[in-house]
């Protein structure tokens, strides 16, 4: 089949967006390739199309284990063989893996950049026939990138292993240094780079200046209709301010790392449909969400740099209608993002403790724990010994990146069962034990393909659906386990460390100047451009975000706030201003907010004018009432 063809029988699409069939035409022709495409450009179809049209197999290189899941369920829903490997599987269901790869069942295999560490993983390699190799979320091979990770740097090794496989790395964000890291990190030869312009036309980008954040993207909302996200940085936040706009008649939900899958599925579902019109989110959700119809994002507390912004407000109007980013700013938020500095990079001394307590905690002994992999409860971990929780987070992420564990916070894992015995077996079940029988038959006509492969399963949906208790349910499964009927694997929720060094003594313990003092500078670079997008009045907004990355195609974008507000202003004086303001208030007594929604004027020059004319009691403050009246 031609790459058209394959479009249209696996995707439905008639034919490809901007740079997507040159990207394709690249790998095909046997380049290296490095795509820039921005959040909503359609970077998957860009692999997943010409590795349905070559011999073999892709490896798909993913950090986000969620988005792999996704990724493959999607491909299967169209009826692509894919599989994954990550270290939330069990060692069965990754030998199975492996053995389908080999005997080429699959046509997608996504693996986590840890697995490439695995010497055994890569003697399998060398068996597979691989037609691509992809690297998704490419900005994390760099450390000049916001998501440093340095397993990425072993993705090397496959380029040692399979010299002629082109490779295809991709990523929304990168500014011109961690282009050249991907570049040189990948070993990319020949390559060809190809970019989409970082503008997107369709989208407003808003920076509004409040005290009271809540109230005003409630204000917000209340005038923006259509679907929404709503980013805040805490767990306990999401639910609050749901609730909030619950309150105020908005529909919401709240969405973050920490709810179960079943949770997280329904409460996606329902904003997907159209149910929940707003989802209040960390940043765990929006990764391989592609809801075309999102009008508003609104960040309530600012992230720590331009590339996070930008990937989290670019999931607004990806179906190319008008949409808006909206960035909530207070006065104290300079303080706290500078605050982030210090709990990003805890005290060396402090990360030794941490580093000499997970030993402990994990029971590994001085010179153990290699390449072993260990449940570890992070937040137990934390309340044992005391320790504050961001940055002892944030002191294991730079143990990770200096080489000593690799540190996988929290994966959940869906319930999964197999079917291991034979028909014979399934009938002699069936005259011993009816608990049993009657949850074996449950399973058999609820799921689909248990004899092949390892199946997904709700142990609550199908004690509701037939009608018998949860602990029946898991008991008769872990039953049926014991007697081989059938391999359960229960769901599961834990972060992982792997020691990817024998564990240490602590004073052998060294943090590079690279790891710590050089990561340091780059991030107090990137809180002083996130701060200088967030408080600058004079540039224009897409400019700014566009020249990070190195993008100079536009000199204003004539719809952000800055852009509409000098329009404004060309448009008027301060007397025209103070005569609108004085006139409203000799009819009543006013709110800055009726202002704001009654004048034409630029929203700041109100705010700044009605504060002079208060100064210079022209204007009278009722602080009981919260309204300005003529003095």
């Amino acid at each position: 089949m031609t790459i058209h063809e394959i479009l249209s029988k696996y995707w439905g699409y008639d034919s490809f967006r901007y740079l997507q069939e040159d990207i394709i035409n690249s790998i095909l022709e046997g380049n290296d390739t490095l795509g820039l495409m921005p959040t909503g450009g359609g970077k998957s179809i860009t692999f997943q199309v010409p590795a349905m049209a070559m011999e073999g197999m892709a490896i798909v290189v993913t950090p986000i284990i969620s988005l792999m899941k996704d990724q493959v369920d999607n491909l299967l829903k169209r009826k692509i063989k894919a599989a994954y490997l990550h270290s939330g599987l069990t060692t069965n269901e990754k030998r199975k893996v492996i053995e389908n790869c080999i005997f080429g069942k699959f046509k997608f295999l996504y693996v986590s950049p840890e697995r490439l560490q695995s010497d055994s993983f890569l003697d399998y390699v060398r068996e597979l026939n691989v037609s691509l190799i992809v690297v998704d979320e490419a900005h994390c091979i760099s450390q000049w990138g916001y998501d440093f990770r340095p397993s990425f740097l072993k993705i090397a090794n496959l380029r040692k292993i399979l010299p002629n496989t082109p490779i295809l790395a991709l990523t929304a964000t990168a500014t011109p240094q961690v282009v050249n890291d991907i570049i040189n990190n990948l070993e990319l030869k020949n390559h060809k780079v190809f970019s989409m312009s970082y503008a997107r036309s369709n989208l407003s980008y808003v920076v509004r200046h409040t005290e009271d954040k809540l109230a005003q993207a409630i204000h917000i909302l209340n005038n923006v209709s259509g679907s929404g996200i709503i980013y805040v940085r805490s767990r306990t936040k999401t639910a609050l301010i749901a609730k909030e706009l619950e309150k105020n008649g908005i529909s919401a939900d709240f969405y973050h790392a920490g709810l179960n899958i079943e949770d997280k599925n329904e409460k996606q579902n329902k904003w997907n449909s159209g149910a929940c019109r707003v989802m209040v989110a960390t940043n765990a959700f929006g990764m391989g969400i592609d809801k075309p119809d999102v009008r508003i994002v609104i960040h309530l507390d600012c992230p720590n740099s331009l590339e996070e912004y930008y990937q989290e407000a670019g999931r607004a109007g990806r179906d190319r209608k008008k949409a808006y980013a909206v960035l909530l700013v207070a006065h104290t938020d300079k303080a706290t993002l500078n605050k982030r500095v210090a709990e990003l990079f805890p005290p060396r001394d402090f990360i030794k403790k941490v580093y000499e307590l997970v030993g402990v905690f994990l029971n590994v002994s001085i010179g153990g724990g290699f390449n072993e992999t260990y449940d570890f409860n992070f937040n137990l971990f934390c309340k044992t010994y005391k320790l504050p929780v961001i940055p002892t987070h944030n002191a294991l992420r730079l143990l990770t990146q200096a080489g000593y564990i690799d540190f996988i916070e929290e994966i959940e894992t869906q319930s999964r069962v197999i079917i291991l015995a034979d028909k014979n077996e399934l009938y002699n079940l069936k005259n011993t034990n009816s608990k049993l029988d009657c949850v074996l038959q449950a399973i058999l006509r609820q799921y689909t393909g248990l004899f092949a492969n390892y199946v997904y399963i709700n142990e609550e949906y199908i004690a509701k659906k037939f009608n018998i208790t949860n602990e029946d349910v898991y008991e008769s499964l872990l039953a049926l386990s014991r007697m081989h009927i059938l391999h359960y694997v229960p769901r599961k929720r834990t972060p992982y460390i792997t020691y990817t060094t024998s564990r240490e003594e602590v004073k052998y313990i060294l943090i590079p100047k690279t790891i710590y003092e050089e990561q340091k500078a780059k991030i107090e670079s990137r809180i002083s451009n996130m701060l200088n997008y967030a408080y600058s009045n004079d540039v224009c907004r897409e400019k700014i975000l566009l020249n990070y990355f190195g993008d100079n195609t536009i000199d204003k974008c004539n719809s952000c706030d800055v852009c509409i507000s000098n329009k404004k202003k060309a448009n008027y004086t301060l007397q025209d201003l103070i005569d609108g303001i004085l006139y409203m208030v000799g009819n009543a007594p006013r709110t800055i907010n009726d202002f704001i929604t009654t004048l034409s004027f630029d929203r700041d020059d109100i705010i700044d004018t009605v504060r002079k004319l208060t100064d210079e009691n022209y204007l009278i403050f009722d602080a009981d009432n919260n309204t300005y009246k003529k003095s």
